[in-house]
């Protein structure tokens, strides 16, 4: 997986973290004052780049990859799943 994440732009891994939020290709552009169309591609280039044509998927490899709030990548593991925050 960090194989992968090293070949994003800045802006992709932007519009990864976004795309981990939930975020559809209008609200990536409102979010990033950019067209929806270059949105649109942003997202494709990300998600040609990670390997997947599956916003779910791309989702699931932000959260790995700790770029969607409150996760953060497991120590030492490539792609393993973050470890949850105890509870307080």
């Amino acid at each position: 997986m960090r194989e992968r994440l090293a070949r994003l732009t800045a802006r992709e891994h932007e519009v990864l973290a976004l795309l981990g939020n939930g975020l559809s290709n209008p609200e990536i552009a409102e979010r990033l004052a950019i067209t929806p169309g270059t949105a649109k591609e942003h997202v494709s280039a990300t998600l040609a780049k990670l390997g997947t044509d599956n916003r779910v998927r791309a989702a699931v490899i932000a959260y790995q990859a700790g770029l969607v709030g409150g996760s953060r990548p497991a120590p030492g593991r490539d792609g393993g799943l973050p470890t949850p925050e105890p509870a307080r």
